[in-house]
């Protein structure tokens, strides 16, 4: 974190759809001059000011003109904040230049991002840069893989609570849901599906669920790819087409907490059908991913449909004993913009002003802002955490 910046935080790419519901979150909870200092960026200056009047910002919210094709302008604007949050993906197309700059100036870095090939590849590049220079390099800020990783965070703390330990087995299973993916989650598979056809070596990555703990490989995982009866649940369950992004970065914070939930965590998702009929469907239909009619990057539902969305996730933990331990994690808007767009702004915040003992690395948000996240997610971005 660079401490004598003019902003705690930037967002990068405020003019498109995500990054304009980032900025109205900040603009609506904090104002602008009290304290969060924070900044929209873009390619253009009238893009910004035009999304500064259209969510209401004031007048005098600061806009910084920053591309990603022009680096000089990247660490200008890294060098002038804490933490930059960026919604510009697919972040293997547009977001090296940036992890890049930030790892260099020390300046957080959060990003929405579920593409695991490119994040492995800025481990292997940065993680040693933002160690010596004290950037936290956070991916993963939204519905992947936040409820994900802090459910099974929390469910642990709560069993290390009552159970005196952690549990070996944790299940997540999503009960229900309404509202998309965003546009950019289709276009970041895209460009993953692009990368693995030119190089094979991508899919090692993307296969194992430990593609983001270099050094260290687990216990074998369920695969989660086909319907399957859960005797705990007493119910169907399908295949979550976010399992795979969620269940490495599950297996990173893990391991980056010195495996607080052991060495031998095994952890899956699947999303639950209400009959053995409807899990097939759903297998064949991707997880819970929309077909080919889904928006564009860019695009997104309406107002009232972000309103109008949720999303519950249970996570069941098995003991050794056969003890089992059950939290839930819910969202009050839309997943894919409504919540993503508070999860993101709220752990940029919670990064700066109150996880400032964290050292520089490349990060999860469970791992690095753990219980302090979930408190800041409650009181300030519509979310519960329930212990069931």
């Amino acid at each position: 974190m660079n401490p004598a910046a003019e902003f705690d935080v930037i967002v990068y790419g405020a003019s498109g759809y995500t990054g304009r519901l980032v900025a109205e979150h900040l603009a609506r909870r904090y104002g602008v001059g009290g304290e969060v200092r924070w900044a929209m960026a873009g390619r253009s200056a009238d893009k910004l000011a035009q999304v500064r009047d259209e969510i209401g910002a004031p007048a005098e919210t600061p806009l910084v003109v920053a591309d990603a094709d022009d680096p000089a302008s990247l660490k200008a604007m890294v060098r002038s904040t804490k933490a930059v949050i960026t919604t510009v993906g697919p972040y293997q197309l547009y977001g090296s230049a940036l992890v890049a700059a930030c790892a260099a100036a020390g300046t957080d870095y959060l990003d929405l991002c579920g593409e695991p090939n490119w994040m492995r590849q800025m481990i292997d590049a940065h993680e040693a840069q933002a160690k010596a220079s004290g950037a936290r390099i956070v991916f993963s800020c939204g519905f992947d893989s936040i409820p994900f990783e802090l459910g099974v965070l929390f469910l642990q703390e709560t069993a290390q609570a009552r159970l005196g330990r952690p549990v070996p087995r944790v299940k997540g299973r999503v009960r229900s849901m309404q509202g998309g993916f965003s546009g950019g989650t289709a276009a970041s598979l895209k460009a993953t599906m692009a990368a693995v056809a030119k190089d094979p070596a991508v899919f090692q990555v993307l296969a194992s669920p430990f593609g983001l703990t270099p050094g260290f490989e687990g216990p074998s995982q369920p695969p989660g790819m086909a319907p399957e009866h859960d005797p705990d649940l007493g119910a169907w369950v399908a295949p979550f087409v976010m399992a795979t992004i969620n269940t490495k970065n599950v297996h990173r914070s893990n391991a980056l907490m010195g495996h607080r939930y052991g060495a031998d965590f095994v952890y899956d998702e699947m999303i639950i059908a209400p009959s053995e009929e409807a899990a097939k469907a759903m297998a064949q239909m991707g997880g819970g991913l929309g077909g080919e009619g889904g928006p564009k990057p860019g695009e997104g539902p309406t107002k009232e449909e972000r309103e109008a969305g949720f999303f519950d996730v249970l996570f069941v933990g098995v003991d050794r004993d056969g003890r089992q331990m059950r939290v839930s994690v819910h969202g009050d808007k839309d997943p894919g913009y409504g919540c993503t767009s508070k999860m993101i702004a709220e752990s940029a915040l919670c990064l700066v002003k109150e996880k400032t003992d964290v050292p520089g690395g490349i990060w999860t948000p469970g791992a690095a802002m753990q219980a302090a996240l979930i408190a800041r997610l409650e009181a300030n971005a519509g979310m519960q955490f329930k212990v069931e």
